[in-house]
């Protein structure tokens, strides 16, 4: 949906359609006035430079606008599910990045005391943009741009009561074929007298940073593995994690799966059920930890798996100077069942791996 705010986009140039993101630093404004000017830049910039690190490659940076970073996904590169483990996974950076910087200073100035006042909201919205250069710089442009940038000055921070929130349109959310209610979402509305209501809906973000820090990881070490196999690709970990997780993706390089049919409503994560289906046969999955662009681990049901579970496969993502190393590790369901298949299955993953590799750095060439 395109919002004409003001004008229209006559004589701007062709536009592009994709996702437009704004990260915006909360209580920027009362934390400058109240501490030392030269220190408190130097936090915000150190803020900003995580927020940044985390959302790149998956979108591009336009430009940094004072406490806020403004950028944007073509809509051909980038799924629903890796935009909202974009935002999560940067609110986790920036909320790390808080604690570490507090933890680790002496300093008691007002700049370092009032570190932890700090906080940080999202706007995501599924438009139009034109990409103009100006004066050596690229500036995007067009109504659906303005629209992300008035929202940023809403209502929506309100309905929650938080500082903490990512904010969708509902537009964007039903191009996403994403139901927010079962999301958990909370619904507002931001109204304009130019283009009158604006449907949103807004993400608690402090509750999902309290649930990162308290639920239990599943991650299977090299000396729980049974397997343990890696391969390294010239692919970034945001291309790597995208190939392993898009069912449609994934049937491209595991070669004994003809289908993968999720049968949990809602984005892809932790307790979500998947059929993996190998021609008539079903196994079911089970993502047991998910770990946006750093590792998941899935455990199956079976015939023949033993115990319901206990077969486990991590994958580990390392980001590397040449690109990302890749390792696969395989947690035997039991002696028994192992030594029934355990040599057959991996090989398969090896040569499944091998597919995927192949694949990445074919993906990799593609967008250099």
């Amino acid at each position: 949906m395109s919002y004409v705010l003001y004008g229209s986009l006559m004589d701007m140039g062709t536009p592009d359609r994709g996702c437009l993101l704004f990260a915006d630093i909360t209580g920027y404004t009362a934390y400058l006035a109240d501490t030392e000017l030269m220190h408190a830049q130097d936090v915000v910039a150190d803020l900003l430079e995580t927020i940044v690190d985390a959302i790149e490659p998956v979108f591009k940076l336009s430009k940094l606008e004072g406490d806020a970073a403004f950028a944007y996904a073509d809509a051909q590169s980038i799924s629903p599910t890796m935009v909202m483990d974009t935002v999560e996974t940067a609110y986790f950076a920036f909320q790390k990045r808080l604690r570490d910087v507090t933890h680790s200073t002496t300093c008691e100035c007002n700049a370092c005391v009032r570190i932890p006042s700090l906080d940080l909201k999202f706007f995501i919205h599924d438009g139009e943009y034109v990409v103009r250069h100006i004066a050596r710089s690229e500036e995007l442009t067009g109504p659906d741009v303005i629209l992300l940038h008035r929202l940023s000055k809403g209502t929506s921070g309100d309905v929650i009561g938080k500082p903490a929130y990512a904010v969708y349109t509902a537009s964007t959310l039903e191009s996403m074929a994403m139901d927010p209610t079962i999301l958990g979402f909370v619904p507002n509305t931001e109204t304009y007298d130019d283009v009158g209501d604006i449907p949103v809906w807004v993400q608690d973000l402090e509750t999902r940073w309290t649930f990162e820090q308290e639920r239990n990881r599943d991650f299977i070490t090299s000396a729980q593995a049974a397997y343990e196999g890696a391969i390294e690709t010239s692919a970034s970990p945001h291309v790597v994690w995208e190939h392993l997780t898009n069912p449609i993706k994934r049937i491209l390089w595991q070669k004994h799966v003809t289908g993968v049919n999720p049968q949990s409503e809602g984005r892809m994560g932790v307790g979500n059920v998947n059929h993996c289906m190998h021609g008539e046969d079903v196994t079911i999955e089970h993502v047991a930890d998910w770990r946006p662009f750093a590792y998941i681990t899935t455990r199956y049901e079976g015939e023949g798996f033993g115990e319901p579970k206990a077969l486990g496969f991590t994958y580990q993502i390392d980001e590397i100077e040449s690109g990302t190393r890749l390792t696969t590790r395989i947690q035997s369901p039991g002696e028994e069942p192992w030594a029934a298949f355990g040599e057959g299955l991996s090989a398969i993953t090896a040569e499944n791996t091998e597919h995927l590799r192949v694949l990445l750095d074919e993906a990799a060439a593609q967008s250099a």
